[in-house]
């Protein structure tokens, strides 16, 4: 006959690993549609990065030289380059690429350096933020001289990047809670090792210890017993007459518990041993410097 505890034990297991399996798939999931909504947006900005270059141009004049393709030179970067030289005003630059960034989703705060081209000196440069107070912009009525210029545009990070710390740091908590229910419920199934389903009622004298239901029964007297007791007597039962060693029943009892208390076990013994008074013959006695012993007398 299958023992309901370990039938409880699996199904416990089961709903765990379908628990974890539906979170994984949702998270994946998310970050699937994420990552398709980020693409679209990023190549939307990439088209509003032209859009200033070209504006740039037609500000400076130049109406026929190309704004060349807009090269990603790191994550979140852009550089914006130019057919030929050109000259412009730092503050039509500033509104330009505010009005213009503006309508792209991820954007929040940016900073934008415009580079000479040969040696690569900041000619002029600007930090813009949502909060507009935190802007740092200078030099606003400058006209800067006509030259090759590469337009460099850092923006914070956004989007995809953060759902996925969005979704990890929100769902830890919630996988660390499903983590310890589990836990806590296999603690609660496991009162006694697994080799005791053979044993679970065992003859001591005149006292039958039933180690499945946590009880005493002596002189038809039932006296209950808490899962840690009967952990221990159960022990002792196994080995009567025998000397248990002190490290032995703390090892096995409180170890996997990730603590180990000696005045525990003191405690245990002696309710132990007020249980099982009624029977003159059983006892528990202490081994000085070894551990304890169940003594059962003929």
């Amino acid at each position: 006959m299958i023992d309901s505890r370990n039938l409880l034990s699996g199904k416990g297991k089961f709903l765990f690993g379908l628990i974890l399996l539906v979170f994984t798939s949702v998270i994946c999931v998310a970050f699937t549609i994420n990552s398709s909504d980020d693409d679209f947006a990023i190549a939307r900005r990439e088209v509003l990065l032209r859009r200033v270059g070209h504006e740039l141009l037609l500000q400076s004049g130049d109406s026929t030289s190309r704004v060349l393709p807009v090269k990603k030179i790191a994550e979140n970067e852009y550089q914006i380059g130019f057919e030929k030289e050109l000259t412009f005003q730092s503050e039509l630059l500033v509104n330009t690429t505010r009005r213009l960034f503006a309508q792209d989703p991820l954007t929040s705060d940016y900073v934008v350096n415009v580079l000479n081209c040969g040696n690569s000196d900041v000619a002029y440069g600007y930090a813009v933020s949502k909060n507009k107070k935190d802007d740092i912009v200078s030099c606003k009525g400058r006209k800067q001289p006509k030259a090759c210029y590469l337009i460099n545009v850092k923006f914070k990070p956004q989007g995809l990047s953060t759902a996925k710390n969005g979704y990890l740091l929100g769902g830890l908590p919630f996988l660390a809670f499903v983590g310890f229910l589990f836990l806590r419920s296999v603690k609660s199934r496991r009162a006694l090792p697994e080799d005791s389903q053979a044993t679970s009622i065992i003859t001591l004298g005149s006292v039958l210890f039933d180690a499945k239901d946590r009880k005493l029964i002596i002189n038809g007297k039932t006296i209950d017993l808490t899962s840690t007791e009967t952990r221990v007597l159960h022990i002792f039962a196994l080995s009567p007459n025998e000397i248990i060693e002190r490290s032995r029943l703390q090892k096995e009892i409180w170890e996997d518990e990730g603590v180990i208390v000696g005045r525990s076990l003191d405690m245990f013994i002696s309710k132990l041993r007020k249980k099982l008074e009624l029977d003159p013959k059983i006892n528990i006695v202490v081994v000085r410097g070894k551990g304890y012993k169940l003594e059962i007398s003929a």
